[in-house]
């Protein structure tokens, strides 16, 4: 059985199953982790060259006619969804043309432009969906992935927190609230968010490998075991997992099966081969990262230190 999907490989077209839908036409950036100017390498090689390619020509100008604004919203969200970000901006630029008050135009239009690197673009339009509707969730959501890609890391925080006043069970706020803590140097406070949100949406694997890594850096390392051992039970071909006690069992002595996962985890995703990703957009703990590099340069685990004698 395959994980629900998980946030960390680009910017997901769809939210993981198991997730809160997002609400009257509005889209989330299902990133929920990364730093966006690394999370653009991890895009498919087609979309990076969309990103990068000259501007397109302007979609031609749809005139307004009885469901034509609806089609035109339509569009660009099918094309929002299906990744094909340069060719949703337009569309999105001619829905608020014609739907200045739209709120939801004003975010969706805000993740593509983060998705194409503006993360600043994409505040700006965030804000302008709080101004016009100030009870949806969703642009604080949207704003503080934006924020998060900046290293704004205490304005997501209140973005994550003003949802979370008003809804503590959020499960992606308590995700992405997770991650911003541990880039703060806070691994309790971020076991704490990552353990909320697997309760809050029981089939939310990401946020359970997330705790187990958390609880791997604060040096309880049966507890991250066990957990880990859990995911793998109920998801087998859950690389992050994989990967994770790959890391955990080589720095306990246990190579024989450190590299019976690692055979799994690879061969499902590479990139945890990279530390640069795993730090700065998997989000993992650097502990458990620098684990995996051992492993990866067949370095064995330095034994403590003896006890020193009672004096």
């Amino acid at each position: 059985m395959r994980p629900p999907a998980g946030p960390v490989a680009g910017f997901p077209h769809q939210p993981p199953p198991g997730w809160p839908r997002p609400r009257g036409g509005f889209l989330r950036a299902w990133l929920v982790l990364p730093l966006l100017t690394l999370l653009l390498l991890a895009l498919p090689a087609a979309s990076l060259a969309e990103s990068a390619a000259p501007a397109p020509a302007p979609a031609p100008a749809i005139q307004p006619s009885p469901g034509g604004e609806a089609a035109l919203f339509e569009r660009a969200l099918a094309a929002s969804r299906a990744g094909s970000f340069a060719a949703a901006l337009p569309l999105w630029d001619q829905v608020l043309a014609l739907r200045p008050q739209d709120a939801a135009a004003w975010s969706n239009r805000g993740n593509v432009r983060l998705a194409l690197g503006d993360a600043e673009g994409a505040i700006e339009d965030q804000g302008k969906a709080m101004t016009l509707d100030p009870e949806q969730p969703d642009p604080h959501l949207n704003r503080g992935t934006a924020e998060e890609a900046l290293g704004r890391w205490q304005a997501a925080a209140s973005d994550y927190q003003w949802i979370l006043e008003r809804d503590p069970a959020e499960a992606s706020a308590l995700y992405n609230l997770g991650n911003v803590n541990g880039s703060l140097g806070d691994w309790q406070a971020a076991r704490d968010c990552f353990t909320a949100a697997a309760s809050a949406r029981p089939g939310f694997a990401m946020a359970r490998s997330s705790a187990a890594l958390a609880a791997f850096q604060l040096g309880e390392l049966e507890e991250a075991e066990r957990q880990l051992r859990s995911l793998i039970r109920r998801y087998p071909l859950f690389a992050d997992a994989r990967a994770g006690l790959t890391a955990l069992l080589w720095s306990r002595g246990a190579r024989g099966e450190a590299e019976s996962h690692w055979a799994a985890a690879s061969g499902l995703d590479p990139r945890y081969r990279q530390a640069d990703w795993l730090l700065g957009i998997r989000r993992w703990p650097p502990e458990p990262v620098r684990a995996l590099q051992r492993f990866l340069a067949l370095t064995p685990q330095a034994p403590a230190p003896p006890a020193r004698a009672a004096v």
